[in-house]
């Protein structure tokens, strides 16, 4: 009778009953407990008193004939706890030690239950080998990995409630064919990949990245992060799964994954919390070695900063806010790819945003999803093109229309028919500065008096990093301040220049984060009477040094005044 009862325990329980090292009344009791409260008998067995945790390891170790190890000579912080899921960890009670080749060493307070070590071999594909360690100091490693290691893997943010589970495919891109994946779908799904893909997603939001490249060389492969406008390298990972990386983003931006020969480009979306979400622009372009990955991240906080926020001068907010604020006339923001355009744009359609006013807007492609502004994506494959919407959106009786960029005659022709009939339309060129866009707008082919009668306010701008902290004052010769562009009477010794220097937080570089540099141009009376002369870009830019309008050389030179960045930077920016 007593050994059916003991068959009914663990092979430990059974074996500390059969050399009397436990009463079977006591054993059935810890066992019936241990099943009430869902943990394990050795568990039950500790928080029993019945007998000290390191006499049940002594017990085991020499029983079963398996190794004993005392945690505390173990550092927590090098165990390779990512050799094993973290739900593995905590539902067997296992913590990986050390892999050697295919022999995977766990360490346990119960040596003897064969079930576990077959489920972690089929888990991991390698022989698992028991090390015995006290269940108490077990334990306590377990809760702190359950609270921090687990914590850090599931999540790979420690207190964020992000997961790629969170990621919400939006109805941009292709749809996902899994007939057709030829199984990458299966193979995309390792929970490694997954975890990795996330984590750098999750670092480059927190690192204030504004774009990550994924980039195959023939033996290498790297994740690079562009912060304030520099490109840095921020790991290398194994080139073997590249393929992995390539095809988890694909899927999650519901591009098509079997296509591989040809540019692809997709959205995704990341929740970080319940009231916060980064969208991911996406775009793939297959070369030598695999395909590289673009993704440029997309906050919509960034729209609703405030044009307070974005480093206007009170002269030259106070111009673009007069504009925008006018019932019809065109405003255009000028300038190079990465020069902060799109947020000034989508920070005046945010003000402007209002329940008594309908705002449309043409995008290649909408970049930050604004609540009740209908946006378009342009198409150009389906026909769907600039002009095409422009022509749409004036048989939807709207207020303000934005166009994401102006690039032929046609659709500038009919921007500016818009503008004279009471529309307000705001858009894009690229051009150097704010005199040469309204020469561009007439290179186009766009009659001359259409542009002197519509267009009201150009903006030109670019982006400048910011002086970290750790910056220090620096003495510039008078001769190089005067070559920058300053005049003697901003020479005057009440500001102080500073310089780069290069700390922890600013990773050495000197600079983090960036300000806007602008050049406002509101349209006069006398630079329509240039323009409809056919006048050249230098005429309007005299009349507008006439007018007091600052070029950006001298919009930079206040910031440098200020203090908020080197002269350096804005040479650098502002070099014409």
């Amino acid at each position: 009778m007593a050994a059916a009862v003991a068959a009914t325990f663990s092979p430990l329980g059974r074996a500390l009953v059969q050399q009397n090292r436990l009463v079977q009344a006591d054993a059935t009791a810890i066992q019936a407990d241990a099943k009430r409260a869902g943990i394990t008998f050795i568990e039950q067995l500790i928080a029993s008193k019945k007998i000290s945790s390191k006499e049940v390891a002594l017990f085991a170790a020499q029983t079963f004939g398996v190794p004993l190890l005392d945690l505390l000579a173990v550092d927590p912080e090098q165990l390779p706890i990512t050799l094993l899921d973290v739900k593995l960890i905590g539902s067997k009670r296992v913590i990986p030690l050390q892999k050697r080749g295919n022999r995977l060493f766990v360490a346990t307070s119960d040596p003897s239950n064969d079930q576990i070590f077959s489920e972690l071999k089929f888990a991991t594909g390698s022989v698992v080998e028991p090390v015995v360690v006290e269940e108490e100091r077990l334990a306590l490693l377990l809760k702190r990995f359950g609270e921090t290691g687990a914590k850090a893997l599931d999540t790979l943010m420690a207190g964020d409630e992000t997961s790629l589970e969170n990621i919400d495919l939006g109805d941009d891109g292709g749809v996902v064919d899994e007939s057709q994946s030829g199984g990458v779908v299966e193979e995309i799904d390792d929970a490694p990949v997954v975890k990795y893909v996330q984590k750098v997603l999750l670092d480059a939001i927190n690192g204030g990245a504004s774009d990550i490249h994924f980039e195959p060389y023939e033996k290498f492969y790297r994740i690079r992060y562009r912060v304030d406008g520099i490109l840095y390298d921020v790991a290398q990972p194994p080139l073997a799964i590249k393929e992995k990386i390539a095809s988890r983003i694909k899927v999650v931006s519901r591009l098509d994954i079997s296509e591989k020969r040809v540019p692809q480009d997709g959205r995704m979306k990341l929740k970080l919390s319940a009231t916060r979400a980064i969208d991911f622009r996406v775009s793939t372009c297959p070369t030598l070695f695999g395909e590289k990955i673009c993704m440029r991240i997309l906050d919509p906080s960034s729209a609703t900063l405030g044009i307070e926020a974005l480093g206007y001068e009170p002269e030259q907010r106070e111009a673009l806010m007069h504009a925008i604020s006018r019932p019809y006339g065109m405003v255009l923001v000028t300038g190079p790819t990465g020069s902060g355009k799109t947020v000034s744009l989508y920070t005046c359609l945010n003000i402007l945003n209002k329940p008594g006013i309908n705002i449309a807007t043409a995008e290649d492609p909408c970049e930050i999803n604004l609540p009740g502004i209908n946006q378009v994506n342009v198409n150009d494959r389906a026909g769907l093109t600039f002009a095409v919407a422009l022509k749409a959106f004036l048989r939807q009786d709207p207020d303000i229309i934005m166009v994401g960029e102006i690039r032929d005659m046609d659709t500038g022709e009919i921007a500016i028919k818009a503008a004279q009939t009471g529309h307000m339309v705001l858009s894009t060129l690229h051009t150097n500065d704010a005199p040469s866009t309204l020469t561009r707008l007439m290179n186009m082919g766009i009659a001359p008096f259409n542009i002197a009668t519509s267009v009201i306010l150009i903006t030109a701008q670019r982006l400048a990093r910011k002086l970290c902290s750790c910056k220090r004052p620096i003495n510039i010769p008078r001769e190089a301040l005067l070559r920058a562009g300053f005049t003697e009477e901003q020479l005057d010794g009440s500001w102080q220049p500073y310089g780069a220097v290069g700390c922890d937080i600013c990773k050495n570089s000197g600079y983090k984060g960036r300000c806007g540099i602008y050049q406002v141009m509101p349209v006069s009376e006398a630079m329509q009477r240039i323009i409809m002369k056919n006048g050249t870009a230098i005429d309007i830019s005299d009349q507008a040094i006439i007018e007091g309008v600052s070029d950006l050389r001298q919009s930079g030179l206040r910031k440098v005044k200020a203090g908020l960045t080197s002269l350096e930077e804005i040479e650098s920016v502002t070099n014409e």
